[in-house]
């Protein structure tokens, strides 16, 4: 691997998720030095994985930052050429959805932006935004659609539908374009959708736990269909999103759309002896999967892991971390 990064200062948000903590040890394998943000230093249940990484002893350095205190990024983006903001709340059981998920992470967007606004050495800034910002506009999606970069999801939709992480991911792109906008700042935003394969953090993530509980012994499978991608390609295409010169405006990331109960199939075949759920969580007809434009994000030189792959690598990191009891 060519060490495109040497010499370079970039800034990653959120460092000690599921994303981030890929994106930090890509970055590193690539000479980059990193600058993290991570919100309580001194646990090591959220930097361990980190340090460990290689070249994190010579060019990692974790500093202490709050979404929600303004002016708390200014001095970790000071002397950055890049700043990758992937810091935004993500799980389902929610009870107070504007100050759990939609102030972290609209007011930790436009905070990291505007110290972003306050340093001239930033280049550019590549805003982790996801799926769920694009295809909740109230458009149908069926076999045949084809959802792109020009979709955007219309939050009155969501709410309706009390989408509350889909509203936070939407609101929160909005702000960062109007505010990009008027800063003249360069933006690029990663957007993927359900993102699994191996875990380097020791805690479980939201989009992992979605395969989890389908080999944990549960009964029924969701009524969903879901894009899938893996870690690693999101990892790569945030940096590609920086290193590319002419990357520019978003990047939807999905390798395949399937409905679960492709996935528990395809789960069968790759754990024949395992216990996987037989029936649907309902009888409605199954919600119908879609296609998503891969053509942008093949721009940037970006490969797709196969959705097969994909889940095997969630499952035999599962089982490696004590969360799966195969």
């Amino acid at each position: 691997m060519s060490l495109t990064g040497a010499g370079k200062v970039v800034c990653v948000t959120g460092a000690s998720g599921y994303i981030a903590s890929w994106l930090v040890k890509l970055l590193l394998q690539r000479g980059y030095t990193v600058k993290a943000s991570v919100r309580d230093p001194d646990d090591p249940t959220k930097t361990h994985h980190l340090t460990a990484l290689d070249g994190a002893a010579e060019r990692l350095h974790l500093y202490k930052a709050n979404l929600l205190e303004q002016g708390s990024f200014d001095s970790i983006v000071q002397g950055c050429e890049a700043v990758f903001h992937t810091a935004s709340p993500f799980y389902h059981d929610v009870k107070d959805p504007q100050a759990e998920l939609i102030d972290p992470a609209v007011k930790g967007t436009l905070n990291v932006l505007s110290s972003c606004a306050k340093v001239l050495s930033v280049k550019r800034v590549v805003l982790t935004s996801s799926i769920a910002a694009v295809a909740y506009s109230g458009k149908p999606r069926t076999p045949e659609v084809v959802v792109d970069e020009t979709w955007f999801s219309d939050p009155n939709v969501c709410k309706e539908m009390k989408l509350w992480y889909v509203i936070s991911k939407t609101l929160a792109e909005d702000a960062a374009w109007k505010f990009v906008k008027e800063n003249n700042i360069d933006m690029v935003t990663i957007n993927p959708a359900m993102v699994i394969g191996p875990l380097l953090q020791p805690t479980l993530n939201t989009s992992a736990a979605a395969v989890l509980n389908l080999i944990n012994g549960s009964e029924t499978y969701p009524n969903a269909s879901f894009g899938w991608v893996n870690v690693k390609d999101v990892a790569e295409a945030h940096i590609l999103g920086f290193e590319v010169p002419s990357a520019s405006g978003r990047y939807c990331l999905v390798e395949r759309v399937a409905h679960f109960s492709e996935v528990v199939n395809k789960l069968r075949e790759l754990y024949p002896g395992i216990k996987l759920p037989v029936r649907c969580a309902d009888d409605k007809p199954f919600v119908p999967t879609y296609q998503v434009s891969k053509e942008k994000a093949h721009s940037l030189g970006l490969k797709f892991t196969p959705l097969e792959v994909s889940l095997k690598e969630t499952v035999e990191s599962l089982k490696e971390k004590g969360f799966a009891k195969l």
